[in-house]
């Protein structure tokens, strides 16, 4: 048995932490986070993932020890509670504040953000600063937000007034927003970007302040966990590991279309629950993901059966007749057949790809030659090649694509010109989809186990 044990920090105050070779000692690093889509949350398939996790995980390793993750519902509660050392540090999304460095140590930051104020489309929208006098402002308690309001009130806007909610996290708060409950709430760009896309009517009209970074918080005293972090950060980014995580989670969040996402939002409900079934068991049968084959689907077709493209694809899968003929479809315009028959083709994509190519990025690659063809895609890792970039990485192949438009680079391989931006933007929009419907999926879920428990 391992007994933890907490020294007092003679220079700079009572908070309790373990050193890192207690850490290393115990076998256990405890970190504290928030459940969210930004820092932590478990996935559709039960296993915890998230932004925070994925560093956390790779720290932890570099250490040689697992991970304990206490879970705290506010910023709030974070703060306070690595105050009371219950964790060795907190990887919550935190921005690193003046304020905040006088009570905790950082560690270089990993992501810059930048605090935006938020509405909704339909209300308010305002332009300036000052703009923002006499409206209702609603921020969570001993955040980033409040420290910028307070700064703006006490050297240039005395009569700026904002609420300060104890017990809310900012996910609750866009919540509120968008279901007109109060005027606007101030989120960080990142945590907006995957918000808007749950609730389409939200706007980011101005920025609160310049960029700021996000870090992990600890003991003041804890300069050999600070040191080790620093020495892992390096390598982390150095290797494109950050850039990867990066791309994982934020990689297909780019300019937002309200009218696309409302129209979307609209057809799950409308259109979906028809070809639900299908969907399900055809992702079963051929081992995909269910959600990504219904959001594949949907970049294809909008979940038109009977679609019809000038190039003569068709059906709900947009199926070649040379494809559908390979894959046993008789009829593309049959949604069954058509959504089985591209299940069917993208897991033969998948198969066609060396074993070096893991995931996510196999499903990437797959689903670009699903849309570009496997020929131009082989193009594409060959140019990767000769221009020092990865052929297993979409991160890099998203930069290498385009380039098959380019005579100078398609003059000289085997399959020639492509319209390499298409795969790009395919993908980019079945990962947007993908992360609507799943969010969407899930509320349904929680909403039919609260409704069978009363």
């Amino acid at each position: 048995m391992v007994l933890w044990t907490y020294g007092c920090d003679q220079l700079t105050g009572s908070m309790p932490s373990r050193s890192l070779a207690e850490i290393k000692n115990s076998g256990k690093l405890v970190v504290l986070t928030r459940n969210a889509p930004t820092t932590y949350y478990i996935d559709q398939t039960g296993q915890p993932t998230g932004p925070e996790y994925d560093l956390v995980e790779s720290f932890a390793e570099f250490l040689g020890v697992d991970v304990e993750y206490q879970i705290c519902q506010t910023v709030d509660q974070v703060l306070t509670d690595l105050e009371q050392g219950k964790g060795d540090l907190a990887a919550a999304g935190l921005t690193i504040t003046e304020a905040r460095e006088e009570k905790f140590r950082f560690s270089p930051p990993y992501q810059e953000i930048t605090p935006q104020v938020v509405t909704r489309r339909d209300r308010i929208q305002p332009e300036s600063i000052e703009d923002l006098l006499g409206i209702e402002i609603v921020v969570i308690a001993s955040s980033s937000y409040a420290e910028r309001l307070a700064h703006l009130r006490d050297t240039e806007y005395p009569e700026l007034q904002w609420e300060e909610a104890q017990d809310l996290a900012t996910e609750q708060l866009l919540f509120d927003v968008w279901a007109a409950n109060i005027d606007c709430t101030i989120a960080d760009s990142n945590i907006v970007d995957i918000n808007r896309r749950y609730y389409p009517q939200l706007m980011a009209p101005i920025n609160l302040g310049r960029a700021q970074q996000l870090g992990w918080a600890m003991a003041p005293r804890r300069r050999d966990l600070s040191r080790a972090i620093a020495k892992w950060m390096k390598d982390f980014e150095q290797t494109g590991q950050m850039d990867h995580v990066h791309e994982k989670y934020y990689g297909f969040f780019e300019a937002f279309d309200y009218v696309d996402t409302m129209r979307y939002l609209r057809r799950i409900q409308a259109r979906f629950p028809k070809y639900r079934e299908y969907f399900r068991q055809a992702a079963e049968k051929y081992d995909l993901p269910f959600d990504l084959l219904a959001a594949q689907a949907y970049q294809e077709s909008h979940w038109n059966p009977h679609a019809v493209s000038p190039t003569g694809v068709r059906g709900i899968m947009m199926l070649t007749l040379t494809t559908a003929r390979e894959m046993g479809v008789s009829n593309r315009l049959d949604p069954r057949q058509s959504i089985f028959g591209g299940a069917k083709y993208l897991a033969r994509l998948k198969k066609s790809f060396s074993e070096k190519v893991t995931e996510p990025d196999l499903t990437w690659l797959a689903l670009a030659a699903y849309n570009v063809g496997r020929g131009h895609l082989h193009d594409a890792q060959i140019l990767a090649r000769k221009l020092g970039l990865s052929p297993h990485s979409w991160r890099d192949l998203k930069q290498v694509l385009p380039l098959l438009a380019d005579q100078e680079y398609y003059k000289d391989l085997k399959y020639g010109y492509a319209r390499g931006y298409e795969p790009v933007r395919y993908v980019r929009n079945i990962r947007e989809y993908r992360h609507i419907l799943r969010n969407d999926l899930n509320n349904a879920d929680a909403n039919s186990q609260q409704a069978s428990s009363q």
